[in-house]
């Protein structure tokens, strides 16, 4: 795959970004595209290594190696056919993606690994720009008609597939526009809202049909939708978010980070009925959470006009390069640095917010922190211990919560009588992704809990073949690892 000898001749290269001093003025993307000839001698860096082990790294199951080598034989039309045949949204992946692909890439044991997740992208974009990316209908229907709750990528995915089956879909959505995260988590500068327009207009032409605005389980039961439909698979996510219950926690100012982000992309979309306004201008911002939404969260305060912006993380600061303990091809905890966390933010880890301070109106004005140390013994789980004497106040007018989430909302599901797990993710079989009620699935982040954009889009598709299964008795979707066949 790639040229024998590439990986000797060409360094990994990735695409550039615009000046710090000029991307943060507005929310625009700005990677720099990559000349044709540097990205062929990227494919070319893909060995000849025998066992593709990024195919083991990748949740979908991409054909990595085979897009790699025709991107380095100009075939970019051939490349994106591959890409699509397992992945129906490589736009999106090739830009949010961690890619777990390149820590498993057999080059990454001694060397840098291949630039899989850019080459991705552009294949994708030059199959967008030449219009190769069109809507493709199915020949026939089914007659069958499936719900499905939720537009995040699991969602999206799941739709595409079963629609692509022949069965009629109708996509629900609570909010405004299709995307979940990728539209209201996702700030514009990582991936521009057009991107996500630009898709749904093609699912809609495949005859998917799109209901925005509609709660299920609020403004209508979700025991009326399952009586309406011949299936229901729910994607909504995980969307519970994690608080932070000390004291002060009510003040004005101390805001989880979903919320902050949310509103600016409507802002950026030019929405103006927001509620009230969350912005860091001329604040001293603190985001609590060293993970992407907390590396989101920073970009956006930066272009806000922030005072200044700090990032707490109470983990430990994990090495720069592979712990021994995580050996290839497995994905290592190691430090990573954001194109955000370039723009101007000082990180400080291992380090607790004990107290939020207010000032007589009940605007936040500061916290309290303490350094902590996390003490591990054999065989049991690591404890947090607080180390005396390490007590700060720091000032502070917006504290954002960026620490994840604890599993999804249960509306739905009790309406529903479905089970859940101790997580509160929706319990379904591993096998075939089937909720305790006949006719009912679950994928993505509500199933398994919040996960990576890539897990979503392989849970939407996996789920699509067991609901096909269960309404057609067999079915010709792909599963994981597999292009898309036809039905016959």
């Amino acid at each position: 795959m790639g040229k024998i000898t590439g990986f000797l001749e060409f360094d990994r290269k990735v695409e550039e970004y615009a000046p710090v001093e000029d991307r943060v003025k507005n929310y625009k993307e700005f990677t720099l595209p990559m000349k044709e000839k540097e990205l062929k001698d990227q494919g070319a860096r893909c060995m000849d290594c025998g066992i593709p082990f990024c195919h083991s790294g990748c949740p979908l199951g991409n054909l990595i190696p085979d897009f790699n080598d025709a991107v380095y034989l100009g075939k970019w039309e051939k490349a994106a056919e591959i890409l699509h045949s397992t992945n129906n949204f490589p736009e999106f992946t090739g830009r949010l993606c961690p890619a777990p692909c390149e820590e498993a890439c057999v080059l990454g044991i001694n060397e840098d690994p291949v630039t899989i997740e850019n080459i991705e992208k552009n294949i994708v974009e030059t199959a967008f720009k030449k219009g190769w990316v069109v809507a493709e209908p199915p020949a026939s229907r089914t007659g069958k008609t499936v719900a499905v709750i939720g537009s995040g990528p699991a969602g999206l995915a799941a739709a595409q597939q079963l629609n692509r089956a022949g069965h009629l879909v109708t996509l629900f959505e609570r909010d405004e526009k299709v995307g979940g995260l990728l539209r209201y988590g996702i700030p514009d500068f990582k991936m521009e809202k057009n991107i996500i327009d630009r898709r749904v207009k093609i699912l809609e032409e495949e005859g998917i049909i799109i209901k925005t605005g509609v709660h299920v389980g609020v403004d209508v039961l979700a025991t009326e939708i399952k009586d309406q439909f011949d299936a229901v698979l729910l994607s909504g996510g995980a969307t519970v978010r994690r608080g932070l219950p000390i004291e002060g926690a009510d003040l004005k100012g101390v805001v989880q980070a979903m919320d902050f982000l949310k509103q600016n992309n409507k802002r950026v979309d030019g929405i103006t009925d927001l509620g009230e306004e969350i912005k860091a201008t001329g604040k001293n911002v603190v985001v609590i959470g060293g993970g992407d939404t907390g590396s989101d969260c920073i970009g956006t305060s930066i272009r806000h006009g922030a005072t200044s912006v700090s990032n707490f993380e109470i983990l430990g600061k994990p090495p720069v390069g592979r712990p021994e303990d995580q050996p290839w091809p497995f994905w290592p905890m190691r430090l990573r640095t954001s194109s955000s966390h370039k723009e101007g933010v000082e990180r400080f880890f291992s380090i607790s917010t004990k107290k939020f301070i207010g000032d007589k109106n009940g605007n936040l004005k500061g916290l309290i922190t303490s350094e902590v140390e996390w003490i591990t013994q054999p065989g049991q789980r690591p404890i947090l211990k607080e180390v005396p004497g390490t007590e700060k106040e720091w000032k502070c007018e917006l504290a954002l919560l960026a620490m994840g989430f604890t599993g999804s909302e249960m509306t739905i599901a009790e309406q529903l009588g479905l089970e859940a797990d101790a997580r509160t993710n929706i319990k379904a079989s591993e096998a075939d992704y089937k909720t305790n009620v006949p006719g009912v699935f679950v994928a993505g982040d509500q199933r398994r809990g919040q996960s990576l954009i890539v897990w979503a889009i392989s849970e939407g598709r996996q789920a699509a073949y067991h609901v096909d299964t269960y309404l057609m008795g067999t079915s010709y979707l792909p599963l994981k690892g597999e292009g898309d066949l036809p039905r016959v």
